[in-house]
């Protein structure tokens, strides 16, 4: 018998970092015009979850709420492994902020529960508060672990490793929780073959692509439009503005004594400062 049963993992779509992204006049991201991918911090929830039903059994959800582009990410977790996707999806969801987004992902756990476990990456790289994860937590009302970096399960209790400042301590909880993962966990591993063909037949099969990417909106999920999008976020951007990369220099010292090359560093770094 399993020990675990429904696994959620909560997945963002992002502007790709190697990408230009351009802003819009309300300071808001332009994803329109970049590229798109999964958050890099949830790709290491993703890989927690894909450890846990490999080691303890469970059936992996990715959740996920953006717009209909962002199914992109949803057929690439199908590809790694996991059962099946929910996207939440709806023009009201527009220039929600971390209050809104945790509340309409709530009515969307909500809709969807029961599950045992929650897995989110520490923070996204698009607005890097680390907030949505607690929050949600926080309105589930069940325990939560914040950034764990390795964990096991034993008699239906998770015992986690998370980081601190100046090392880690170890924690235990109860089931149902929440577990924000660390990006000092293990790397998502590679795309399977199984996964892959599932994903060129979910491509050539529409109804079958539909059954296993359900897209769902704020009505089905019985959520409060005033609660979510813009309205429903108190959050005000009040200036944006674009760092750009204006050059610079580094160079590599190796190959000698560690006094020589401290010495040597110090030169050169004395030297590019007065030179500035």
């Amino acid at each position: 018998m399993s020990d675990i049963g429904n696994i959620f993992v909560l997945v963002k779509q992002v502007p790709d970092q190697s990408a230009k992204a351009g802003i819009n006049p309300d300071g808001t991201i332009d994803r329109s015009k970049a590229k798109r991918m999964i958050n890099p911090f949830d790709r290491f929830a993703l890989q927690a979850a894909l450890e846990t039903k490999k080691k303890y059994g469970g059936r992996i959800t990715v959740i996920s709420m953006g717009p209909p582009a962002a199914e992109e990410i949803l057929l690439e977790s199908l590809e790694h492994g996991v059962d099946q996707c929910k996207l939440l999806s709806d023009r009201r969801l527009a220039a929600s902020d971390t209050l809104a987004t945790s509340y309409a992902i709530w009515k969307t756990v909500e809709y969807l529960k029961p599950f045992d476990l929650i897995f989110c990456g520490l923070q996204t790289t698009d607005g890097d508060t680390a907030q949505v994860g607690p929050s949600l937590a926080e309105r589930l009302d069940i325990p939560q672990v914040t950034y764990c970096e390795d964990f096991r399960i034993e008699n239906k209790k998770v015992i986690a490793r998370r980081v601190i400042e100046g090392g880690y301590q170890w924690v235990s909880s109860s089931l149902p929780c929440l577990i924000t993962v660390a990006n000092s966990y293990h790397h998502l591993e590679y795309k399977n073959i199984r996964g892959a063909k599932l994903v060129q037949e979910l491509l050539r099969n529409k109804d079958k692509k539909d059954e296993l990417i359900k897209t769902i909106n704020l009505d089905q999920v019985n959520a409060d439009p005033i609660l979510c999008g813009l309205k429903g976020s108190p959050t005000i951007v009040a200036k944006t503005d674009k760092v750009a990369e204006i050059g610079g220099s580094c160079f590599l010292q190796q190959g000698e004594s560690v006094d020589s090359m401290v010495q040597e560093v110090v030169s050169k770094t004395n030297i590019l400062e007065f030179t500035r």
